[in-house]
């Protein structure tokens, strides 16, 4: 069966079926789980799809079981370049070529990656002559063999059965993974320069694989992650002291902000980027509301007066005014009018509502 689910993969992918010879791959792994093979074919058909930080992944344990595997370390490097992740892609070329010396495409890489580290870092010793005139050529795609031996494969990965938290400081990022009673040989993490890895395989669980090409760029020498009784905790150093809005990259985020370490106060709690939206004190909003409304209800006698004149004043002229003033007081506030022709020719009589009638009072 797995041989089957084999042929069947390495013909979808000559046909340049990609998504089909993935699934077939993750079928096949399924079925043989610890051939190192199928992990590095399916990590090509995953660079072929664009899945970068899973072909990363499927590289890394095709490494694993197999540490003598020139291809993984090639395709690894494949990923690694398409994320930028020269460093990465440098040492796993490196470790490659010493499997196969005769392979040229190493020495091509490794030259390639070498170049744009230097573009990165400012370094034009590194650059050839060739990429110091043109240095905006972009990374070459790395061709992939379609030649790829039979593999034997996994149905696509489950759905994650771990929850996961962040948050930051200046200088590190906190991921936490909540994976109560895992023991810690059941747990595995690598680090890229900006790809964290993480595979769970407790017993009895399903295997849970975590694999984001992160925010921004980490230090993974200085990397480093615990397991303890309820929970995974992985410290990713960061490269540069800026806050991360996301744990993953996003090509819409085009702004960071840097962190004035000097400024953070070393008691400062850290800050807990939001998964959750942010909650609004509805309580308090409403309580000022009625307060400016009750403060308006309490208003009466002259002060409620003096603010009705206020706000009808407000935006009228000198005549306006006038009229106003002298309807209401000669006709005992029963009338309120802004016509000045009309009201400052002739003494302005009350005009009781219906029902009621006007009297004078003698003093």
């Amino acid at each position: 069966m797995a041989s089957d689910l084999e042929t069947k993969a390495k013909e979808a992918f000559i046909d340049d079926h990609f998504e089909l010879a993935l699934h077939l791959y993750s079928q096949a792994i399924q079925l043989n789980p610890k051939h190192a093979e199928l992990y590095a074919d399916r990590a090509q058909a995953n660079i072929k799809l664009d899945n970068l930080p899973e072909a990363v992944a499927d590289a890394n344990k095709a490494i694993e079981l197999d540490p003598s595997m020139s291809k993984a370390y090639l395709r690894k490097a494949t990923a690694c370049m398409k994320l930028e992740e020269y460093q990465t892609a440098k040492s796993a070329l490196e470790t490659g070529a010493a499997l196969a010396p005769a392979e040229s495409r190493f020495s091509k890489l490794i030259k390639e990656c070498e170049e744009r580290i230097a573009e990165e870092t400012g370094d034009l010793s590194m650059q050839t002559p060739e990429a110091l005139a043109k240095n905006d050529v972009p990374a070459k795609e790395i061709e992939l063999d379609k030649d790829q031996p039979n593999l034997e494969i996994e149905a696509a990965p489950p759905k994650p059965v771990y929850r996961y938290e962040f948050y930051q400081k200046p200088e590190e990022v906190v991921v936490t993974i909540f994976a109560k009673g895992t023991p810690h040989d059941c747990v595995k993490v690598d680090y890229g320069e900006q790809i964290l890895s993480v595979a769970i395989n407790a017993p009895g669980k399903e295997a849970y694989h975590f694999q984001p090409r992160l925010f921004a760029k980490i230090i993974p020498e200085k990397c480093r992650y615990d397991v303890l009784s309820t929970k995974v905790e992985i410290r990713l150093a960061k490269a540069e002291p800026i806050h991360w809005t996301s744990l993953e990259f996003s090509r819409e985020v085009a702004i960071t902000q840097r962190v004035n370490v000097s400024s953070v106060s070393a008691s400062q709690r850290p800050s807990y980027p939001s998964s959750k939206p942010q909650r609004v004190d509805w309580d308090k909003i409403e309580a000022q509301v009625k307060k400016e409304q009750e403060k308006d209800e309490k208003l009466d006698g002259d002060v409620a007066l003096n603010k009705f004149f206020r706000d009808i004043y407000k935006d009228a002229d000198e005549d306006t005014r006038r009229a106003m003033q002298k309807s209401f007081v000669e006709s005992n506030g029963t009338v309120l009018s802004t016509n000045w022709k009309e009201v400052g020719a002739k003494k302005v009589e009350g005009s009781p509502p219906d029902g009621m009638e006007m009297k004078k009072w003698e003093y």
